[in-house]
């Protein structure tokens, strides 16, 4: 039942954020032109009813432990490594959103 959106950089995502506010962000690390904590450090500068304050994931292929620790200095509540298993992504997907589990 979810409505998935992709953008190619950041600056597309904040597009879309303006145009379609998302229930959570999943966003890559490593990307062209911006990385992902430029991403959501912009994400958050946003008002709370623009965005500001929805909730995130960093999805990545940096997954030591200082990784994690800057993604949620940028604003993240989650951060998980690729590859990652597709029901684990469902699962924090969920609990982002503030639903106790994904339908079985």
């Amino acid at each position: 039942g979810a409505t998935v959106s992709q953008a190619a950089s950041a600056s597309e995502a904040l597009s879309q954020i303006a145009q379609d506010l998302p229930t959570i962000l999943v966003s890559d690390i490593g990307m062209p032109h911006e990385d992902g904590y430029a991403l959501l450090r912009k994400v958050r500068a946003l008002p709370a009813d623009r965005g500001g304050k929805i909730p995130a994931l960093a999805l990545t292929a940096y997954a030591l432990g200082v990784d994690a620790e800057r993604a949620f200095e940028a604003g993240y509540q989650r951060h998980a490594a690729k590859p990652i298993d597709p029901l684990e992504l469902v699962e924090i997907a969920f609990a982002l959103a503030g639903r106790p589990s994904a339908p079985k």
